[in-house]
């Protein structure tokens, strides 16, 4: 009988992924060392010894229901622009921001654990393993998001060939192509712009007094009267949440208008309020240490197929 304790152990030995570990397993009747060299020979076992390296190269991808009332974008990683670029790398993010949009999922840990939708034989984790076993680099799906509303519609824009993806949910009670040209024109401002906020009354506290503090010292180091200190910290803070929330932004396409004068005015056009309910941003490896090497050492690595 093969146990939940048998699949674990194989797994953490070869690195390969569970479904692949409970066949191998019922193949040499639960032979631990047989199932080993069965999953090396495979070239599933492969994949251990790479799951080390840092992966911070990769894409982001997007993915819009038909009908606009659901989205994804997800984050997938490898090591170099070189399998960034493979066709089977892309086509497996593809499917995995398609599976996004499809998942009831709320965790990635959840989406990977799934059937994938290119092949039911395996799950996400299974169908990653085997491309690191395919080209020889270490790869994961490290995030995902997924919006859906009734009244409204669910928009994305990818910049830079999958560098970053933004997701961005507007909600309306009419859906035309002035709509669909404003939440591609706020998704494009938030692709350019990085906004941290959507709006001013989102900024947690914390963060608000870290800022008055900051602008708070800057006055007084520049040598300014007590009286005036906090009209300059008021000031900043103004400044502040022009460049760090969506709505108080200038818009890229058009200096004249900020984000939520443009929304006021595309709303008058349509006839209906249009709202951003919420968005994310996507930047392809933000947050990941990348290990710097000397690219000879990393030529004769790749030779020496470490």
């Amino acid at each position: 009988m093969i146990t939940a304790s048998m699949v674990k152990e194989l797994r953490e030995k070869t690195g390969a992924g569970m479904m692949n570990c409970k066949r191998a397993l019922s193949e040499t009747d639960g032979d631990m060392e047989k199932s080993v060299e069965l999953l090396r020979e495979k070239g599933l076992a492969a994949a251990a010894k790479k799951s080390g390296r840092i992966a911070a190269e990769g894409l982001v991808c997007t993915y819009i229901s038909e009908n606009m009332k659901v989205g994804s974008v997800v984050e997938v990683n490898c090591e170099t622009d070189f399998v960034a670029d493979n066709e089977d790398f892309i086509t497996l993010a593809k499917n995995i921001a398609i599976q996004a949009v499809q998942t009831s999922s709320t965790t990635i840990e959840q989406l990977v654990s799934e059937k994938y939708i290119a092949d039911a034989a395996m799950t996400i984790n299974d169908a990653v393993t085997a491309l690191i076993a395919k080209l020889g680099e270490n790869m994961s799906v490290r995030r995902f998001q997924r919006f859906s509303i009734e009244k409204g519609i669910v928009q994305s824009y990818v910049h830079a060939g999958g560098r970053i993806g933004v997701l961005v949910e507007l909600s309306c009670e009419k859906q035309d192509d002035v709509l669909i040209k404003v939440a591609k024109d706020i998704a494009m401002q938030i692709a350019a712009a990085s906004p941290l906020f959507l709006d001013n009354t989102c900024v947690d506290n914390e963060t608000l007094e870290k800022e008055k503090e900051i602008y708070r010292i800057q006055a007084i180091n520049e040598g300014k009267p007590e009286k005036i200190v906090e009209k300059m910290v008021l000031g900043r803070v103004n400044k502040y949440f022009k460049e760090v929330c969506l709505l108080e932004q200038i818009w890229v396409k058009n200096s004249d208008y900020t984000i939520k004068k443009y929304l006021q005015e595309e709303s008058k056009k349509l006839g209906a309020d249009i709202k951003v309910t919420r968005y994310v941003r996507f930047e392809r490896g933000e947050g990941i240490q990348k290990k710097e090497e000397n690219f000879a050492e990393e030529v004769q690595r790749q030779v020496q197929g470490k």
